[in-house]
């Protein structure tokens, strides 16, 4: 082939790569669908329930012109007063979720929990640098001044429920009080022999000063559920 003709071929491929990369970002970025509070209640882990917890994520989401969404936080309830448990899984609809750049953190449910093998060998796409806040902001982690990785969860590694007698949730995220506790995951994936995003250790007391003092702010997870 003459070098005439290669030339002409390099050209036409970089031009193909300019059209195809133009047509990329000129595509519509996916609606938010997922964030963590850039600031918790302020009331350590009574939340009002996840009604107050909802309302949260919907007023934040709100901020960021997010609001025509349902917003729930994901959290998980234990059974109490004749009430039956709440599995954050089921809260949160059924994906895919895009954080505020557009980048997609999971496709469905059975991806964010990795419940298939080969789902839990890829993982999903929760780390420190897609994990942000309504805002598009990076949240401190570990390593950070405060670190604020512990994000309220109140759930196992698979989204469901505790069904034991012990308390996980700080009474259903009613309870501010010195003692109690609330399962928390790490958003960070970094910290203590457990670096899951959603169950890596209980906090020590339900307070404000007591989430701080663990390494959290009392942020929680929202994600639109339709």
């Amino acid at each position: 082939m003459k070098t005439s003709h290669i030339l002409a071929a390099l050209l036409v491929l970089g031009a193909t790569a300019a059209i195809a990369q133009q047509a990329a970002n000129d595509a519509p970025k996916p609606p938010l669908g997922f964030f963590v509070t850039s600031a918790g209640v302020g009331k350590g882990a009574d939340l009002g329930g996840l009604a107050g917890a909802d309302a949260h994520c919907q007023k934040l989401a709100s901020t960021v012109g997010a609001g025509n969404r349902t917003w729930h936080a994901y959290l998980s309830t234990q059974a109490a007063g004749g009430q039956p448990a709440v599995n954050a899984r089921d809260r949160i609809g059924a994906g895919p979720w895009a954080n505020a750049k557009g980048q997609i953190i999971a496709r469905d449910v059975a991806h964010l929990h990795g419940d298939a093998i080969e789902q839990a060998r890829l993982g999903n796409n929760l780390s420190r640098t897609t994990v942000i806040s309504e805002k598009g902001e990076p949240v401190k982690g570990a390593g950070d001044k405060p670190n604020e990785h512990d994000i309220l969860t109140g759930s196992k590694a698979d989204g469901t429920a505790f069904t034991d007698a012990a308390d996980h949730t700080c009474k259903n995220y009613t309870s501010s009080a010195t003692d109690g506790a609330v399962q928390v995951g790490h958003f960070d994936r970094t910290g203590g022999g457990n670096t899951s995003w959603n169950s890596a250790h209980g906090s020590r007391g339900c307070s404000q000063e007591n989430l701080v003092g663990t390494g959290g702010a009392g942020l929680l997870y929202c994600f639109a559920a339709n």
